[in-house]
């Protein structure tokens, strides 16, 4: 019979942390793979395969398309693309981001639960925000165990805690005792699954995996209120058991937490733009006023100092209205070796 071989994962801010504390309590024997994903900025290069291949026996190395998951083995999702799991084999994709991001876990445990059904285990650990949650619902749907650490422990308790009230955990531990319960679930056997994937998970799979074999619009769901952050296309909303979501027509999805964010940070781009546009305005009509005095316009002069006068003053509320944070900052963190606690600061990815 098959066993419960494939244990996927997710982190974001104080992530880093989570996982060596994991990868140092994990045999170099372990009967699964573990596949990670963890919030990372594009522009730079990762060094997480090289930090977690020191925490522990398991080696680690990024992800490459078309590679097997082996057992004893940690993959890592590369930053700027979606780690998948397709036919067997490992897929990155440069496919639409969740959440904000890419890689995105729930991408990956979408994929992994159409893929290897009750074969899989998912855990998310520390982390802001929402992402993760869609996908251990689709875990559980197919049989799968979900795990979340401890929101107590984790340096982020959001990711873990969110999941906790939204989606079926089996397990919430903390590391220590994740670690021992992967090795009891990776020996486990479970009957094999017969039954096919649903045709929303099959249809999101196919988005992430960005091969065009997906037909994207219309995206799933129904037509919502809500214009999406990255395109500014509709939002469908997607009822998935109990959790909300909402997803586009060209892919971009996002759970609530996620769109709340994207959405501050917009206003908080505008605003800017606004206080930009409304000094320049009072500074230019400044200008004017000066240049139609020196021609004698003292009428034309006063229509300009007005106006002038009216573009400050609503320049002065658009900055009251940013000193008071209208627009929280996205999470940010920085990949630290083993040993160094991450920057908890911030809110957001982890560049790495």
């Amino acid at each position: 019979m098959p066993t419960r071989d494939l244990i996927v994962v997710g982190a974001s801010a104080g992530g880093v942390e989570a996982l060596c504390q994991l990868m140092s309590r994990l045999p170099g024997d372990l009967p699964a793979a573990i596949l990670v994903v963890l919030h990372v900025s594009s522009d730079r290069p990762s060094v997480l395969p090289r930090i977690l291949s020191s925490a522990g026996p398991l080696p680690a190395t990024h992800a490459k398309s078309g590679e097997r998951p082996s057992r004893g083995h940690v993959y890592i999702a590369p930053p700027g693309y979606h780690l998948l799991v397709h036919d067997g084999t490992l897929r990155l994709s440069g496919g639409p981001k969740e959440g904000g991001h890419r890689p995105a876990i729930d991408a990956l445990f979408r994929t992994a639960a159409r893929a290897a059904g009750n074969r899989v285990v998912g855990v998310v650990l520390s982390g802001s925000l929402d992402d993760g949650t869609a996908g251990l619902v689709s875990i559980k749907q197919r049989g799968g165990i979900c795990v979340v650490q401890d929101p107590n422990e984790a340096i982020i308790g959001d990711m873990p805690r969110h999941a906790l009230q939204n989606a079926e955990i089996d397990h919430c531990l903390k590391i220590a005792d994740i670690a021992s319960l992967l090795l009891r679930l990776s020996v486990e056997e479970v009957p094999e699954l017969k039954r096919p994937p649903t045709q929303l998970l099959d249809r999101e799979a196919r988005i992430a995996l960005d091969d065009g074999s997906a037909d994207v619009s219309p995206a799933p769901g129904d037509p919502s209120q809500f214009s999406c952050p990255a395109c500014g296309g509709v939002l469908n909303e997607i009822h998935d058991g109990d959790l909300l979501r909402f997803r586009c027509r060209v892919g971009h999805a996002y759970g609530p937490d996620a769109l709340r964010m994207e959405q501050q940070q917009a206003l908080e781009g505008a605003l800017w733009a606004a206080l930009r546009a409304l000094e320049e305005q009072a500074a230019l009509a400044r200008r004017l006023a000066v240049r139609a005095r020196e021609m004698n316009l003292e009428r034309t002069a006063s229509r300009f100092d007005e106006r002038a006068t009216s573009s400050e003053q609503q320049a002065s509320l658009v900055r009251e209205a940013l000193r008071r944070g209208l627009a929280a900052p996205a999470e940010t963190e920085e990949e630290s070796p083993p040993g160094d606690l991450p920057s908890t600061g911030h809110r957001g990815k982890a560049p790495v």
